[in-house]
């Protein structure tokens, strides 16, 4: 079960979110894995993605070249629309890293861009949702930003802080994304370019 699979929202915001991410089987071909890692975020860079992350590094807390140098047990890549992440399995395939790698988003347009670059997926995994008293979350907008870091370290509160920055001009929705929100999901799987659309669009409500 991955951790970036219970990302919310509309099919045309999700269609702006992708994340493309690698790990090593415990027992199995972990030893030696590290600069595997370190080389599936140096093929990330080359397609511009909107974060890397790597354990507790992501490239809004630290540089990207820092980041991939300290590359260890997961390698993680998010991007913004099929065209490049069918570019990137492209590249990975070529690499043959021998590494499984799992790639998010919505499922019909994933298939897609795995079948442009020649693979076939293996497995699919899907949210059932949230279960239980669903009255206590936050609202559906803030969720929409939340989730996007798998471990919860992005709170709602500080999502609301911003939404009332951004209104009030003291912040533009792609700073909060960048500077507040972002640097939180440490493994750098939050899409603070997705979280930017959503800030200004929370902020223009009445």
């Amino acid at each position: 079960m991955t951790h970036t699979l219970h990302r919310r929202g509309s099919r045309e915001s999700l269609s702006k979110d992708y994340t493309v991410l690698t790990i090593p089987a415990q027992g199995h071909n972990d030893p030696g894995s590290d600069p595997k890692m370190a080389e599936f975020l140096r093929i990330a860079l080359r397609h511009n993605p909107k974060n890397i992350g790597s354990l507790k590094m992501n490239m809004y807390t630290h540089s990207a070249e820092d980041v991939v140098r300290h590359a260890s047990k997961l390698g993680h890549a998010v991007f913004d629309n099929p065209t490049t992440v069918t570019a990137f399995l492209k590249d990975l395939q070529e690499a043959d890293l021998g590494m499984s790698v799992v790639v998010g988003g919505v499922l019909d347009t994933v298939n897609e861009a795995v079948h442009a670059a020649g693979l076939a997926r293996h497995t699919v995994e899907v949210s059932l949702g949230v279960w239980g008293n669903t009255d206590r979350l936050p609202a559906e907008d803030i969720l929409e930003i939340t989730t996007m870091c798998g471990h919860g370290m992005v709170s709602a509160n500080l999502v609301k802080a911003m939404v009332e920055d951004v209104k009030a001009d003291r912040r533009t929705p792609t700073e909060a994304a960048n500077r507040l929100l972002a640097p939180h999901c440490t493994c750098g799987v939050f899409n603070p370019a997705r979280a930017a659309d959503l800030l200004a669009a929370m902020a223009s409500k009445e």
